[in-house]
């Protein structure tokens, strides 16, 4: 890294091209919880100390190669589905430094920080070189499957794209995350997994639908497991989770999110960056009753989510939130609905 970097500079080029080499999970010695996280006694001190030396004085970041995929699979008896796949849970608290997990992605994002910590780095930003979950996998290979290969990058494309990129340790961090991959390598030795990550088959026809970027009509998450022909999942039905919508249809809060979670999401909502209109939530006006954190983050969220034209990530909220099709019950209060 240190030639290469020589070369650029002697051809005026070392401040157009950032220099970085991905790192895989496997580099650190532990990874749970985050706090606790370190790097390898082998690593740390003869690789990763110099290679962090050499991005703080480029100014560059780390790639690091994060697949929860790998850590589900082999703790699927003690780490939650939902965790793994960006569904709504109830969340993995941090004993160390007291944060709450929604998503074992941020955790395992979160573990390379604290280990960066340790070694007194804290200015590195991170880049998410490779992150994917296997449409197919052999037997033994729980959690590999077409719905949850397109629930977890569906969701991580939302993780991302609406703003909570960031995770609880760096919240305001802008992380850039690089899916992989966009083809199956069908001939890639070792277990089935290996050679279906991808998002279309060699032929070039889609393994799963996916939605790439906010604010596009679509047919939501779907997959095939018959080389892409048509729109339907194994069952010969659609696969459901669908992220832009067609009749009546509320963004309502998830209680699983937890009040905290609620509030900051409600916080966000309702205030400059959201934009809500939150008048009818307030003291004494026509929703505030029923007063608690839930119904007025449903009343916040859905006007969000209806401001926003019901746009692809728009009822997501970090995982806050949800769209329903059926009206939901705020006492005397009524929500508006587009359709």
């Amino acid at each position: 890294m240190r030639n290469l970097r020589a070369s650029l500079s002697r051809l005026s080029l070392d401040s157009n091209i950032k220099l970085s080499s991905p790192i895989a999970l496997t580099a650190l010695e532990s990874s749970y919880p985050p706090s606790s996280a370190s790097f390898r006694p082998d690593l740390a001190e003869p690789v990763i100390r110099p290679m962090l030396d050499l991005l703080r004085q480029t100014q560059s970041f780390l790639m690091v190669n994060a697949y929860p995929f790998f850590a589900y699979e082999a703790n699927s008896a003690v780490i939650s589905q939902d965790y793994a796949l960006f569904r709504p849970n109830t969340g993995i608290i941090d004993a160390g430094s007291g944060l709450k997990y929604y998503s074992l992605f941020d955790a395992q994002i979160d573990a390379v920080y604290a280990a960066m910590s340790a070694l007194k780095f804290d200015d590195i930003p991170v880049v998410v070189s490779e992150t994917g979950w296997p449409s197919k996998g052999d037997a033994k290979e729980i959690g590999a499957g077409f719905a949850n290969a397109a629930a977890y990058n569906g969701n991580l494309v939302r993780h991302v794209l609406t703003g909570n990129a960031g995770t609880p340790l760096r919240p305001k961090a802008d992380i850039d995350v690089f899916l992989f991959a966009l083809f199956n390598e069908n001939l890639k030795p070792g277990p089935t997994s290996e050679r279906n990550y991808g998002l279309f088959y060699p032929n070039e026809e889609k393994v799963y639908d996916i939605e790439l970027s906010l604010n596009v009509g679509g047919g939501g998450l779907r997959w095939n497991e018959e080389r892409g022909r048509g729109s339907t999942g194994a069952n010969g039905g659609s696969a459901g989770l669908s992220t832009r919508t067609t009749g009546e249809k509320w963004c309502v809060a998830n209680a699983a999110a937890g009040k905290e979670r609620l509030q900051a999401a409600l916080d966000y909502a309702c205030g400059p960056a959201g934009g809500a209109d939150c008048k009818e939530i307030q003291p004494g006006a026509a929703c505030y009753e029923p007063n608690t954190v839930e119904a007025h983050a449903t009343f916040a969220f859905n006007s969000y989510y209806q401001k926003k034209g019901r746009a692809d990530g728009s009822c997501y909220f970090a995982g806050a939130a949800y769209v329903v099709s059926e009206p939901p019950k705020m006492g005397k209060c009524s929500l508006p609905a587009g359709a």
